[in-house]
C-alpha cells in the first residue's frame, strides 16, 4: 500500500533535518527557512506586515502605496539679486496722493491717480453705473453711530416727464443733499433702486433716474423709501446712474 507524503513541499532529510512550517498565504507546508517576511509600502517606508510566505507567494511591494517624497527646495544663495517687480511693472500710472481709505470699512481705495482725456475730462477707471445686486431689504441698519434703513413718511412720488423724480414727505425728512435712499414698490419699476438725493425743502427732495419717466404719480400702498448708505466710486459724491 502506498502512502501520501505529509511533507508537502518541504524537504525532509534524516541527515540534515529542518523544521517545517505553513505558508501564511497559500497554506502549503514548506521548510521554515524558505519562508520570507512580506513587506509593504506604508508612507515613505517599507513595513513588515508580520506574515511569512513562501517564495511563490512573496509579492513585490506595491509602489502605488508609496508616498511621494518631494525633494527639498534648492538652498538659497547668499546676497541674491532678485527682480524688482514693482518697479519693473509698467502700468503707466503715477500716484498723485497718499492712499485713501474708505471711512466706513477702512479698506484702501485702490487708486488715487487721475486719468484725464485730451479735452481735460476725468475718467473713472472702473465700471460704474446704477448699482446692481443691491437688496433693499438688506440695508445695514447701523454704521458707526448713524442709523440707516429708516422708513421715510412719503406721501407723494411723482414725475413731470423728465429724469427728475420728486418726493414729498408728511414730516421733515432730516436729510441733506447727497444722502442716499432706497426706493422699492413704486408703480414704475424704473424709479426703484438706490439713489442720491438733492434736498429742495425740509419735507421734499428729488433724485435723478437714467431715462425720462412719463408724468404721473407712482406711490402705491407697498412703496417703501428708506435711508441707505452704499459705496461710491472714488471722487464721486452721488451714486452714479449712467455708465462711463
Amino acid at each position: 500500500m502506498a502512502y501520501a507524503s505529509k511533507s508537502g513541499r518541504a524537504r525532509t532529510s534524516s541527515s540534515n533535518p529542518q523544521a517545517h512550517a505553513i505558508c501564511d498565504r497559500c497554506n502549503f507546508r514548506v521548510n521554515f527557512v524558505d519562508l520570507f517576511p512580506q513587506f509593504e509600502w506604508r508612507g515613505a517606508a517599507l513595513l513588515n506586515t508580520r506574515i511569512l510566505v513562501c517564495s511563490d507567494c512573496l509579492d513585490t511591494p506595491q509602489e502605488q502605496n508609496r508616498a511621494i517624497v518631494v525633494p527639498a527646495d534648492p538652498t538659497p544663495i547668499v546676497n541674491a539679486r532678485v527682480q524688482d517687480f514693482v518697479a519693473a511693472s509698467v502700468d503707466y500710472q503715477t500716484t498723485s496722493a497718499p492712499t485713501v481709505y474708505d471711512p466706513t470699512t477702512g479698506i484702501p481705495i485702490p487708486s488715487t491717480t487721475n486719468y484725464v482725456t485730451q479735452d481735460g475730462q476725468n475718467l473713472t477707471m472702473q465700471p460704474i453705473g446704477p448699482p446692481v445686486g443691491l437688496e433693499p431689504g438688506a440695508i445695514m441698519p447701523l454704521q458707526g453711530t448713524v442709523h440707516y434703513d429708516v422708513l421715510l413718511p412719503v406721501v407723494s412720488i411723482s414725475s413731470i416727464g423728465t429724469t427728475i423724480i420728486s418726493v414729498t414727505c408728511s414730516a421733515p425728512h432730516n436729510l441733506a443733499t447727497n444722502a442716499q435712499i432706497s426706493v422699492s414698490g413704486a408703480s414704475n419699476n424704473a424709479i426703484n433702486g438706490f439713489y442720491s438725493i438733492t434736498v429742495t425743502t425740509a419735507t421734499a427732495f428729488t433724485y435723478t433716474v437714467t431715462s425720462a419717466i412719463p408724468s404721473g404719480s407712482f406711490l402705491t400702498g407697498s412703496t417703501r423709501v428708506l435711508t441707505a448708505n452704499v459705496g461710491l466710486p472714488y471722487n464721486y459724491t452721488q451714486i452714479p446712474q449712467t455708465g462711463t
